[in-house]
C-alpha cells in the first residue's frame, strides 16, 4: 500500500507469492510438500453423511420411522425443508401415505369445519395394490415411486431402495391429490404467464438481469422445478455464478433473454416470477431462504406469509396478507414486505438460521437478549483487565473508547497499535466466553489507504489490492487440539487456512460498497452481509469447512464508516465449534454486541486516520499464527505478510 515509487517489481512479486504461507512451512517452496498434511477423514462431508443417513432408514424398525430419518437426514435439517422439497408427485404420495404435508391445511380440505380429506385415511389392514419405492437422492432430496410410475433411476441414488406398499385407498387418494395439484398448478401457471406479459419486452429483461445479477452477487444456492434442478453450485451448472459469466449460453436467464415468452417453458416461467418475488422482498439475499426446495408459486407464497408474521410481531405499521396467491397480490405483499424489513431491522434483531447441510437459511426476528446479557458482562470484564477501558458492559467499554480513542493509533504492550490490541484481546475474550474452539475477526490493514483512494475515488485501485491488504486474527482455543491429532502445529495451520479465508471474504464484501464504476461490476464480489447467522452441520460442503470441521458457528458482520461511506460487512466476529453443542439464539445476539464493540473501535480508528493518524494492522499474519499458537519462535517471516 505504499507509492508508486515504492512498489516491487512483478518478478519480485510473484517470487514472494511462490514461497509457502503454511505456518509449518513458512518460507519454503510452495507446492514441494511430498503430500498433504491431513487427509480428510473417511466419511467426512455430505456423500458420507447421506450414506449414514440411508443406512439408518433402511434398516429402521418401520417405514414410518424411516421416513422421519430421510425426512430430517436424521436429524440434521427441519423435515419442512424436505417436504418443501419434494415434486408435485413425491408430496401428493407423502400426503395420500402418510399425512405429511409443507402445507398449513391438507391440500383437499373441502368445506370448512369437516374432515380435511377423509378419503385419505388408509386402512391399516388392506392388502396392498401396488409396490412403489422409497429412495434418498444424491442431492440429499427424497425420491418416491407412486402408482403408474417407472422405477427410480439408480444412478441417482445414495443406496438403494425401500419398499413402499400401496393401499387402494392411498392409490385414489394419491390420484386425486395429483388431479387438484395439476388443476392448481394449471391456474398459477396461467396467472404467472399473464403478470410476466404484463411487464413487456423491456420488464421481463430487466427482471432476467436483476435475477442474473442475484445469482452471481449471492452464495451458491439450489432450487427445484419439479425434478429439474436450477444452481450454481457445483455439478452442472444452469444459473450465472462462479462457473458461468453472465450471458453464458448454458445459464437459463440468459437464453431466455432473447426468446418470446411464449416460448418459455412452464419451469422456467416460475423460476422467474419467483425469484422476482423472493428479491422484491428483501433482495439478493432471500434467494438463499428456497435453498434446497421447489421454487413454486406457493412455496414463495408460504414463505412470504411466514416472514409478514414474524415482521408483525414487532411493533409497527402491520403488513396485511395477500389477498391471493395471484402474482399481482404476492408482488405486492413482497414489496411491502421489503419496505417493512427496513424499519423492522431498525427495531429488532434479525438474523438468519442456516442449516448448513441442504444449505437452507431461514430469517428470523430474535427473542429480547435476556441471556447475552451475562456473557456480555463476562467478555467486558476480561477486556478491562487487558485494555485501557472502563465499563461492565461492551456498549460502555464502547463509550470509553469513543472518549478518548487515540490510544488505538498507538502501540499499546506487545502490539502495533491499539486497534490490534482491541481485536485481539476481544476474539480471545469471546473464545474463552464462549467455549469454542476457533473465534476470530477480519478487517482491513491499511485504513489510511483507503481513506486515501477514496478521497481520489480510486474504485480501481480498491478493486485491484490481493488479501493481503487485509487479515484475519484467529484464536483456538487448547482443545482445539483434540479434533487435530492433539498437534498444536495442525491447529496453527487451520487457523491459518481460516485466516486466509476471512481475508479472502473481506476481498470479496469491500467492493459490494462501492459505486457501480466499470471496474467494480467488473470485479467478482458479492453484496455485503448486514445481519448476523448461526449455522448448524456446517461441515458438509464447503471444503475448507469439511477440512477444519467448521460444524457449529455464529457469524456477526458489522458496518463501518470510513470517510463518510459506510462499509457493510466491513468487520465481523466468528466463533465455531467442531462438535459439542450448537450455538444459541442467546449466544448469537451476544456475539453481535462483541462484533459491533470491535466495528465501533475500527470506527474510531478510521475517524483518527482521517486526521492523519498512521493507523495500520500488521499482526495476524501467518508468522503471528505460528507463534502465538505453538509458541515457539522466532518463526520465519511472512513473505506475504506486509503488502507492498
Amino acid at each position: 500500500m505504499s507509492g508508486p515509487a515504492e512498489r516491487e517489481s512483478r518478478r519480485a512479486a510473484n517470487a514472494r507469492k511462490r514461497v509457502s504461507r503454511r505456518p509449518s512451512r513458512l518460507g519454503t517452496p510452495a507446492g514441494t510438500a511430498p503430500g498433504p498434511d491431513r487427509a480428510r477423514e473417511p466419511g467426512a462431508g455430505f456423500p458420507g453423511l447421506l450414506e449414514r443417513v440411508w443406512e439408518r432408514a433402511r434398516t429402521a424398525e418401520d417405514l414410518r420411522t424411516c421416513v422421519d430419518i430421510l425426512l430430517s437426514l436424521d436429524r440434521h435439517v427441519p423435515p419442512e425443508v424436505q417436504l418443501r422439497a419434494l415434486s408435485t408427485s413425491d408430496e401428493a404420495a407423502f400426503w395420500a401415505l402418510w399425512q405429511l404435508t409443507w402445507r398449513t391445511r391438507a391440500p383437499a380440505a373441502p368445506d370448512p369445519g369437516t374432515d380435511p380429506a377423509p378419503d385419505l385415511i388408509e386402512a391399516a389392514d388392506e392388502e396392498p395394490v401396488f409396490i412403489g419405492e422409497l429412495a434418498l437422492a444424491t442431492t440429499g432430496r427424497i425420491l418416491l415411486r407412486g402408482p403408474a410410475q417407472g422405477p427410480l433411476d439408480r444412478r441417482d441414488l445414495v443406496g438403494g431402495v425401500v419398499r413402499v406398499p400401496w393401499s387402494l385407498q392411498a392409490a385414489r387418494a394419491y390420484h386425486a391429490e395429483l388431479n387438484r395439484a395439476a388443476a392448481r398448478n394449471a391456474h398459477t401457471l396461467a396467472d404467472c404467464r399473464a403478470w410476466l406479459e404484463r411487464q413487456g419486452d423491456k420488464g421481463r429483461d430487466a427482471l432476467l438481469e436483476q435475477a442474473k445479477e442475484a445469482a452471481l452477487r449471492t452464495a451458491p444456492f439450489v432450487l427445484y422445478q419439479e425434478h429439474r434442478q436450477y444452481t450454481n453450485f457445483r455439478e452442472q451448472n444452469s444459473l450465472t455464478g462462479k462457473t458461468l459469466w453472465p450471458g453464458h449460453p448454458d445459464c437459463v436467464l440468459s437464453s431466455l433473454q432473447q426468446l418470446p415468452l411464449e416460448l418459455w417453458s412452464d419451469h422456467d416461467v416460475q423460476l422467474v416470477a419467483g425469484l422476482t418475488l423472493l428479491i422484491r422482498s428483501a433482495g439478493f439475499g432471500r434467494v438463499e431462504e428456497a435453498n434446497g426446495t421447489q421454487l413454486s408459486i406457493d412455496h414463495v407464497a408460504a414463505m412470504l406469509e411466514r416472514i409478514r408474521r414474524s415482521y408483525n410481531s414487532v411493533p409497527g405499521e402491520p403488513v396485511a396478507p395477500a389477498a391471493s396467491h395471484g402474482m399481482e397480490d404476492l408482488h405486492t405483499l413482497a414489496e411491502a414486505l421489503g419496505a417493512r424489513r427496513r424499519q423492522v431491522i431498525r427495531q429488532a434483531p434479525l438474523y438468519r438460521e442456516i442449516h448448513g447441510t441442504l444449505m437452507h437459511k431461514v430469517e428470523r426476528v430474535a427473542a429480547p437478549a435476556r441471556g447475552a446479557r451475562r456473557l456480555d458482562e463476562d467478555i467486558s470484564r476480561r477486556l478491562a483487565e487487558h485494555l485501557p477501558l472502563h465499563g461492565t458492559t461492551l456498549d460502555e467499554l464502547g463509550h470509553s473508547a469513543a472518549a478518548a480513542p487515540q490510544w488505538l493509533a498507538r502501540p499499546h504492550g506487545p502490539y502495533a497499535t491499539g486497534l490490534e490490541a482491541l481485536v485481539h484481546e476481544s476474539v480471545a475474550a469471546v473464545a474463552a466466553v464462549f467455549d469454542v474452539d476457533f473465534a476470530m475477526s477480519r478487517g482491513m490493514r491499511s485504513l489510511p489507504a483507503l481513506i486515501g483512494a477514496l478521497r481520489a475515488e480510486s474504485w480501481a485501485e480498491i478493486c485491484g489490492w490481493d488479501i493481503t491488504h487485509y487479515f484475519c486474527c484467529v484464536v483456538p482455543r487448547p482443545r482445539a487440539r483434540t479434533h487435530f491429532g492433539g498437534s498444536t502445529e495442525a491447529v496453527a495451520d487451520a487457523a491459518w487456512a481460516m485466516s486466509s479465508r476471512m481475508q479472502y471474504n473481506s476481498w470479496h464484501f469491500v467492493p459490494g460498497n462501492l459505486p457501480r464504476h466499470p471496474a467494480v461490476v467488473a470485479r467478482d464480489h458479492f453484496v455485503p452481509p448486514t445481519i448476523p447467522d448461526i449455522a448448524f452441520f456446517s461441515d458438509q460442503h464447503h471444503h475448507g469447512h469439511v477440512s477444519n470441521k467448521v460444524r457449529f458457528s455464529i457469524r456477526a458482520p458489522q458496518p463501518v464508516e470510513v470517510a463518510g461511506r459506510t462499509f457493510n460487512g466491513f468487520v465481523d466476529l466468528r466463533l465455531l465449534r467442531c462438535a459439542g453443542t450448537a450455538f444459541t439464539e442467546q449466544d448469537l445476539l451476544a456475539a453481535h454486541r462483541a462484533s459491533r464493540f470491535i466495528a465501533r473501535a475500527t470506527t474510531l480508528a478510521a475517524e483518527l486516520a482521517l486526521a492523519g493518524a498512521p493507523v495500520q494492522v500488521t499482526a495476524f499474519d501467518a508468522a503471528w499464527h505460528w507463534r502465538t499458537i505453538t509458541a515457539t519462535g522466532p518463526a520465519r517471516p511472512d513473505p506475504l505478510g506486509t503488502p507492498r
